[in-house]
């Protein structure tokens, strides 16, 4: 099939890569010629403006945003509102707040399908996991993509409609925080404590058949392995916290408690004062494992 691919940053690109590498057509457009020049030479159909996109793009179409949650999204839909009907079908892979999407998808002349997407660079090569929100024929004819995106047809599934694929983003975030604080944490005491660790052999031990092995452990062993055990330069800076603010929110509406989500966005926050916690600089470079997010340095 034919899918239109608007932002080609990291994430875009992966998905313009994994798509076209599915046997899909993919028409590419930025704001950045570079990045659609990246995306042509990978083999997409470059765009040098959006109308030149909607132009390449068939009678029926299917649009994959990937641009910056926010006003991005909200301004390259107005722009696209003209060319769109009922018969089309955007996505949103952005970590847009699950209000927005559903408000989005009222809105939209197309069938509009909130999708979490969980993987980070890494899922160049082993594919993305998928929360879709939206109307089951729009998640049902984008499938191929999604088989071709994810990590399969198992790395995917409609959560149910408007605003739950990134309801459960955003819940999945916040499960997130809590393990990188509770490994931070775990590796905190251990750096403090009564003996002289190697904290690279520890986690790669853990990963061997331990009960806490995990792929954010990996990323700790690869942390240690890089930095050494002390760190290095690492600072106690942990950037984000947008999706861990908006988890605690609905803990709040929906009165659940969430006490291990919300030390752990405090302990994000607390970060940017910078007193030397260890857990927090091991967070910090856990973000660069999994999201290749630049890691703030002490001097």
């Amino acid at each position: 099939m034919q899918l239109g691919l608007i932002g080609l940053g990291r994430m875009g690109q992966i998905v313009v890569g994994r798509t076209l590498a599915a046997g899909h057509e993919v028409v590419a457009f930025d704001l950045d010629d570079d990045a659609v020049a990246t995306a042509a030479d990978t083999g997409a159909d470059p765009a040098d403006s959006l109308a030149d996109f909607v132009d390449q793009l068939g009678s029926e179409k299917r649009i994959w945003l990937m641009v910056p949650a926010g006003e991005a999204v909200d301004v390259t839909l107005e722009e696209l509102e003209p060319h769109l009907d009922a018969d089309d079908v955007v996505v949103d892979g952005g970590n847009s707040y699950f209000e927005d999407s559903v408000r989005r998808a009222e809105s939209c002349p197309a069938a509009y399908l909130d999708c979490g997407t969980s993987g980070g660079p890494a899922g160049a090569e082993l594919g993305f996991s998928l929360m879709v929100g939206g109307p089951q024929w729009a998640y049902d004819e984008l499938e191929p993509v999604f088989d071709a995106v994810a990590t399969g047809p198992d790395g995917h599934e409609r959560m149910g409609p408007a605003g739950s694929g990134h309801y459960v983003k955003m819940i999945h975030n916040g499960v997130e925080y809590a393990l990188m604080q509770a490994y931070g944490e775990g590796f905190e005491l251990l750096h403090e404590g009564r003996f002289d660790l190697d904290l690279e052999n520890v986690a790669s031990v853990w990963n061997n058949g331990a009960v806490i092995r995990s792929w954010l452990l990996e990323l700790c062993e690869e942390a240690f392995r890089e930095e050494g055990t002390d760190l290095g330069t690492v600072a106690d800076r942990v950037e984000g916290g947008s999706t861990g603010t908006w988890t605690v929110q609905e803990g709040l509406e929906q009165e659940v408690p969430l006490p291990l989500i919300y030390t752990a966005l405090s302990e994000r926050f607390g970060s940017r004062a910078d007193d030397g916690r260890f857990s927090r600089r091991l967070a910090n470079r856990l973000r660069y494992g999994f999201g290749r997010h630049e890691v703030p340095r002490r001097e």
